[in-house]
């Protein structure tokens, strides 16, 4: 399409031009401290910035215009519960991560537990952060191949491939450094992509507000609260998505090695916390911009009389390249790309920090302090080997539905039993290694229960998952302490 060349020009420069920038930062790399954690030099507004670009992705570009478009500005009280959650990370966690030279959040539960609930909670976030990438993976192609027009595989494999390159080479100094590009491109596109939509839209912003609120698209809050089957099957109330978004942040923010990672790269303790907690600020402007896009969407489709294209993922990336004008469109497509990009990149070396530092090393006897260039070496490669595995699981992802309440959804299974346990590694003294690890294993079973033997919304599972895991811990905890007072005294 000539008229399109403008568009295409724009995508690929930015495509080349972010790779190319992303290479660069591999001649810092001297030592895993300099691949995992960027050297610990990085200032504490481009972590934020960073983490805000972790946080939000593809699925948030796509997915939440679609949340809109079928409900309201609901979601945003899962967000309200992301501040509450920061304040209690920069409580609990990061002092913490803080003690010593800490690569990995498991690290700290070696620390308090022992080396089996190191590889345990390790693992867990191994098999869990590969299954909710790889529905992020999937959301790149629904950009991709509305703008290319080419199958989900070849959309896949294009961007996963730029985005491994770089960060196979940069590392996470990469990883931050164009993150904070990719995340002012596309909040920049965000914006530009709003103004055009009013233009489509007769009457401007006037007729939106007229027409959504009749329609109730700008209700953010439902107080509802009655304990029964329907209360904790609706997804978004104001208490699911308080306690839920809480529960939620909580465990991604202080859990999760994605985000984790990035707090251990800041300078110091002071500069970790100022970090997460000016990304919020962020965080809720942007999903703000995103849901209200899906409301102006929703009011062009009303007034113009068309049919939304299914599925509704594909709405946002399906607008912005067939009715924005040549270059702002190019400009739109990618940012959407940026985001997807950066996030990409971080799993990619969160990944493998995880599988290097917490096993590889353990493995072969040898320790972060003693590695060099040999170790530099693996550590990419073991980033090209997630990769892979990223890629058949975005093929998987196809048929698992929406993109960002699936992501969510996964994220959410094991992330309970991870926020419970790491409460007990910072609120107890007495409970042991075993305790802990059952406790994980009933929080897991608990709450596989809830998502495939229940109608409990997916922003409770984080609140239920938590809590089992910490007081069945507690009990069996007790339980042992009087087993083994019993034994000695029968003794």
């Amino acid at each position: 399409m000539p008229e399109r060349s403008l568009d295409f020009g724009i995508i690929i420069l930015y495509l080349i031009g972010v790779t190319i920038f992303g290479v660069q930062f591999r001649k810092r790399q001297a030592s895993l401290k300099d691949y995992f954690l960027g050297g610990k030099s990085s200032p504490w507004w481009a972590i934020s910035l960073s983490i805000v670009a972790a946080e939000t992705s593809t699925l948030t570009i796509i997915g939440t215009p679609a949340l809109a478009f079928g409900s309201d500005l609901g979601f945003l009280q899962v967000v309200f519960g992301y501040l509450v959650a920061r304040i209690l990370v920069c409580i609990l966690f990061i002092p913490q991560y803080r003690r010593g030279q800490m690569y990995t959040a498991y690290e700290l539960m070696e620390r308090r537990f022992g080396p089996r609930l190191r590889r345990f909670t390790s693992s867990t976030f191994l098999v869990t952060r590969s299954l909710a990438e790889g529905v992020r993976v999937f959301a790149i192609s629904l950009v991709v191949s509305v703008v290319l027009d080419t199958g989900d595989l070849e959309s896949i494999v294009l961007i996963t491939a730029l985005t491994l390159f770089y960060t196979f080479h940069g590392g996470m100094t990469a990883v931050i450094w164009t993150d904070v590009v990719q995340m002012v491109l596309y909040v920049a596109g965000a914006l530009l992509s709003a103004v055009f939509i009013l233009e489509q839209i007769p009457g401007g912003w006037s007729q939106v507000v007229q027409v959504a609120e009749v329609a109730g698209k700008f209700q953010i809050f439902d107080f509802h609260f009655a304990p029964t089957a329907d209360f904790f099957s609706r997804t978004y109330t104001f208490w699911a998505g308080l306690l839920g978004g809480c529960f939620l942040a909580t465990a991604t923010h202080g859990t999760d090695q994605l985000i984790v990672q990035r707090l251990l790269s800041a300078r110091d303790e002071r500069e970790s916390k100022l970090a997460l907690l000016a990304s919020w600020g962020v965080i809720f402007v942007q999903f703000s911009i995103f849901l209200v896009i899906g409301v102006m969407l929703w009011v062009f489709y009303q007034d113009a009389g068309l049919i939304a294209p299914e599925p509704r993922d594909r709405l946002y990336p399906f607008f912005i390249w067939h009715y924005l004008p040549p270059v702002v469109s190019g400009i739109a497509v990618a940012a959407v790309l940026a985001a997807a990009m950066s996030n990409l990149s971080a799993a990619l070396n969160s990944l493998a920090s995880a599988t290097v530092v917490d096993f590889y090393l353990p493995w072969k006897g040898e320790t972060v302090e003693s590695s060099g260039k040999r170790h530099l070496k693996i550590s990419r490669w073991v980033t090209l080997i997630w990769g892979l595995v990223l890629l058949g699981i975005a093929i998987l992802a196809r048929q698992w539905g929406s993109v960002l309440e699936a992501g969510l959804a996964i994220a959410s299974i094991p992330l309970g039993a991870l926020l419970g346990v790491f409460a007990l590694g910072v609120l107890t003294k007495r409970v042991s290694e075993n305790a802990a690890i059952a406790g994980m294993i009933a929080g897991f079973a608990v709450i596989l229960f809830v998502r495939f033997g229940t109608s409990i919304a997916w922003t409770w599972y984080v609140v239920i998952g938590a809590m089992v895991t910490f007081w069945f811990a507690l009990l069996y905890a007790a339980v042992a302490i009087r087993f083994m007072r019993k034994t000695s005294l029968d003794t």
